[in-house]
């Protein structure tokens, strides 16, 4: 400690000279470079709120004092009294970080006091900045005397190299290593007041919103073009397919300037980012899951990464379970009342750790992969990592045995028994099992080779390559020798993705509508946001899995195309405003409540940050043939002007509806607009329109109302041909089946013919000539046109007749 706070000390010095020099050549506040939007960066300087927002020093372990508010203020009713000073930096702080920036200049002003009565007749006093660690700058000092307020005035300025991730500002007396030795000299009491610190307001933080269209219209992968996703694992429930991934989002900072984000920080990531579809291309974003960390459903554990889903009936009752990898040590599971969550943890530690029996020589205890077998019994499948140095160096490379198998217990938050090896070859991570024709299939990610694998070793024929996905064939879920080994699933993402989206992988396999999926990430999104040069920002896809006839699987290729979706989307019902199949410019969060359409213990997002010129859209609309009278959406007015066209197959298309967002300013409404034209099945895309330069609205829900259909007249008709004197003739006749009088028209190819105030059950009749001797197949068309209920009805109907031929 003492080392560390000389070596502060002896940085002060330095500072100290240059304030000085600004000092001496007369750089007063008043003088000061004026800065752009300048404001005060303090808060409550004056300390009329008491003490608020302050605290004392506690760089060091040794600091110490007490921080009290005083009426015996230079200005205003109150200032800070700071007493028990156990060091010479123990005073009055506040922290400025992410309000002060580097290379900028800000000029600070305070007013400070002592009175100690065994003190000296003058004392100098420091502003000072700690930045973390023993970086300590002098910023601003002044000689008050005994008695009489004494003002800070200057400026300073942070040079741009300095790291200001951590700032906070404190006044203190000079340094010494032993204040203790004359406390009078060095620990003297002293007030502070209106303190502040002007200069340019920090930054707006970057903006995560993803502003480019990563997900191309048409396209159905990546599965979301708004955030990033990787280690997706498929969980089929209720008709939807529940998509659980690794936020990769919660890192992500794109520069203002550049738009290019510092590489993932997979040490942060503490939250698992879930998304939902029932058609496999228009996907609901139901946020993200708070696992980890001080305020995670298991705070217990640091991270969340690599998911896995599985659902059983456990006492009767049905439970969802959520594994996850807490870093690369442990992983863990926590219980879920539904896909959707709420979310509680059942355990107070760590599900595979250390101590779990089997997983010894496993040097990544995580990417915990379940399965529940049709008998009811559950299966865990984790590890990865180096292989273990007793191995010879081949088989390291070849078989580094570093994946595991385990049963569950039958409350799936315990183990059961000792894990067993699975002899996965080449193999790095990311097991996962399923079933299918009574066969299992493990399927895993490969290695890269290096020091960890054996070094510079050949591996045997036919097994992967680097960052390859390779597969088993088991009957047995607790057995997997080598022997099972049947191929590469699925080569390396850079192969299909090009420059910039290699990289290792992480899979699972599910079995939806009868067909099965392959789930893997590659960070396609951030390639279309950055060019060839990518920071490690995984996206979702999904491809189809075919396999042979003797049931191994055709190898995947990795298409921009995804896969075709499985139902046509129904509009008719309220669902929430963050299911779409492309979007632009557009993020989500939370808000208040539960979901209009997964209920009120699921949570609820909002599409916000909409400016002029995104847009959303749905893929594959089926309108009905009455199609849609209206569109209905849950707002947020955020400025005025704003509205919502409605069109139909392009980002362009025709506007087949406009709804004007005139709700009041701040307050959540409904807003209507009627519809024309629109019918059958489509594409559908909301473009946001208004005001420039600020954010629209948020949007919760949609909801389309059906035309309603008309009614139909009770017409009855037919068609025939005969042959009068050689000639062919077509007969058409409609019965009036109505209880009022109707119109009705007959229309033939050979001529057409309206009957008016046809009575209650009488018919109209007409024989058309074709003046030829003999007449093809063909329709009769007729309609009717009456009153129901007061509303006139036209109803048409057709009816076909017969070919004829009268030559002799």
């Amino acid at each position: 400690m003492r080392q560390r706070v000389r070596g502060a000390a002896r940085r002060r010095v330095t500072a100290i000279a240059a304030v000085g020099v600004m000092l001496a050549a007369g750089l007063a506040a008043a003088s000061a470079p004026a800065q752009a939007a300048e404001e005060n960066l303090i808060v409550n300087g004056g300390f009329e709120a008491g003490v608020a927002n302050w605290f004392v020093n506690n760089g060091n372990s040794t600091d110490g004092a007490t921080l009290s508010a005083t009426s015996d203020a230079y200005a205003g009713s109150g200032a800070a009294l700071v007493t028990g000073r156990a060091t010479t930096g123990s005073g009055p702080m506040q922290d400025l970080s992410g309000k002060v920036q580097a290379g900028q200049t800000y000029a600070l002003t305070a007013r400070i006091k002592y009175e100690n009565a065994a003190g000296p007749a003058t004392k100098q006093f420091f502003a000072t900045m700690h930045y973390g660690g023993s970086t300590y700058t002098n910023l601003v000092s002044v000689t008050a005397t005994k008695g009489q307020w004494a003002q800070f005035n200057g400026t300073f300025t942070i040079p741009a190299s300095q790291n200001v991730s951590t700032a906070r500002i404190f006044f203190e007396t000079p340094w010494t290593s032993t204040p203790s030795s004359d406390p009078a000299l060095h620990l003297m009491d002293f007030t502070l007041d209106d303190v502040s610190v002007i200069g340019a307001p920090p930054p707006p933080p970057p903006s995560r919103t993803i502003e480019v269209v990563g997900k191309l219209p048409g396209e159905h992968n990546p599965l979301i073009g708004h955030k990033f996703g990787a280690d997706g694992f498929g969980f089929v429930h209720g008709g939807r397919v529940y998509l659980y991934l690794t936020n990769d989002t919660q890192g992500y900072a794109p520069d203002p300037v550049t738009g290019i984000s510092p590489s993932i920080n997979y040490g942060n990531i503490n939250q698992i980012t879930l998304i939902s579809s029932e058609d496999l291309v228009n996907w609901t974003d139901h946020g993200e899951i708070q696992v980890a960390g001080p305020n995670g459903v298991a705070p217990f554990t640091g991270n969340s990464w690599a998911p896995g889903m599985a659902k059983k009936m456990v006492n009767g009752k049905e439970k969802f379970f959520l594994y996850y990898a807490n870093g690369g040590g442990s992983s863990n599971v926590i219980t879920g009342e539904s896909p959707l969550g709420p979310w509680t943890s059942e355990r107070t530690s760590t599900l595979i750790n250390g101590s779990t029996p089997g997983a010894e020589d496993v040097a990544w205890k995580f990417d915990p992969a379940p399965l529940v077998d049709d008998d009811g019994q559950a299966y865990l499948y984790f590890g990865g990592g180096p292989a273990s140095t007793s191995m010879p160096a081949a088989e390291r490379f070849n078989n580094p045995k570093n994946i595991r198998a385990i049963r569950l217990g039958d409350d799936m938050v315990s183990t059961q028994g000792s894990a067993v090896v699975v002899d996965t070859p080449v193999s790095f991570e990311a097991a996962q099992v399923f079933k299918r024709q009574g066969k299992y299939y493990l399927s895993y990610s490969s290695h890269f080779g290096g020091a960890d694998f054996g070094g510079n070793q050949t591996p045997l024929p036919g097994y992967p390559g680097g960052g390859q996905i390779g597969y088993l064939i088991s009957d047995d879920p607790m057995s997997w020798p080598k022997e099972t080994y049947a191929g590469v699933l699925f080569p390396n993402q850079s192969q299909f993705f090009g420059a910039g989206t290699g990289g290792n992988n992480h899979q699972s396999v599910f079995e939806f509508g009868g067909r099965y999926y392959f789930t893997y990430h590659a960070p396609t999104l951030n390639k279309r946001i950055n060019g060839n040069t990518t920071q490690g920002y995984r996206s979702p896809h999904i491809q189809e899995l075919t396999f042979n006839p003797d049931g191994t699987i055709q190898q995947v290729v990795g298409t921009y195309a995804g896969v075709d979706q499985v139902r046509d989307f129904d509009p008719y019902r309220v669902f929430e405003a963050e299911t779409f199949g492309w979007s632009k410019g557009i993020a989500t969060a939370k808000v208040d409540g539960g979901s209009a359409q997964f209920g009120t213990s699921a949570p609820n997002l909002a599409v916000r940050d909409i400016d002029n010129g995104d847009w959303t859209a749905l893929s594959s609309v089926d309108f009905g043939t009455a199609g849609a009278a209206s569109v209905t959406a849950k707002v947020r007015a955020l400025a005025a002007g704003g509205r919502i066209q409605v069109r139909l197959d392009d980002v362009a298309g025709p506007v087949v509806g406009t709804v004007e967002v005139d709700s009041p300013v701040g307050e959540w409404a409904e807003v209507t607009a009627a519809l024309q034209g629109v019918s059958g099945v489509h594409d559908v895309y909301f473009t946001y329109a208004g005001p420039t330069g600020t954010d629209l609205f948020e949007l919760d829900s949609w909801k389309f109302a059906a035309a309603t259909a008309q009614p139909e007249l009770p017409v009855t008709a037919s068609a025939q041909t005969r042959c009068v004197g050689g000639r062919a003739y077509v007969a058409v006749q409609a019965t009036n089946g109505h209880t009022t009088p109707v119109d009705i028209t007959l229309e033939t190819a050979y001529g057409t013919r309206t009957v008016t105030n046809v009575a209650p059950g009488a018919n109209a009749y007409q024989s058309f000539t074709t003046r030829a001797t003999s007449v093809a197949a063909g329709t009769a068309t007729i309609r009717a046109t009456g009153t129901i209920d007061g509303t006139t009805v036209t109803t048409e109907v057709t009816a076909n007749h017969s070919a004829q031929s009268c030559g002799g």
